[in-house]
């Protein structure tokens, strides 16, 4: 995944509202009225921050007569699962060797607490 590609899409999800409004379109496509409707706040705000959901790819906007329903693209969710799985398959076997040390810790502790008890 490009690095700016991965910027914006970062970018889109730091933002709860925008995290909200692509929860809600994972349910299906909606307006931007149906978008609103759960927050505090204008419809051009909800316009602004589908803007950005569109800018970073995560939401596609289509055109029936007079309704521009906005669709959820997962792709570039996709991709951000794929980067984070490094991260994930490091911070395991991060673990494991943890689980290691502190097996071969209590090892130690188990025979120099036998050896007293002689």
């Amino acid at each position: 995944m490009a690095t700016d590609q991965l910027d914006r899409t970062f970018a889109a999800l730091a933002d709860p509202t925008r995290r909200a409004i692509l929860a809600r379109l994972a349910a299906g496509r909606a307006s931007v009225t149906e978008l609103a409707e759960p927050f505090a706040m204008t419809l051009p705000a909800v316009s602004k921050h589908l803007k950005v959901l569109e800018r970073a790819g995560l939401v596609a906007r289509g055109r029936e007569r007079q309704w521009r329903p906005a669709r959820l693209e997962a792709r570039p969710l996709k991709e951000v699962a794929e980067w984070t799985e490094r991260y994930r398959r490091f911070w395991e076997e991060s673990y494991d060797r943890l689980d290691e040390y502190l097996e071969e810790l209590q090892g130690r502790a188990k025979e120099k607490g036998d050896g007293g008890k002689r």
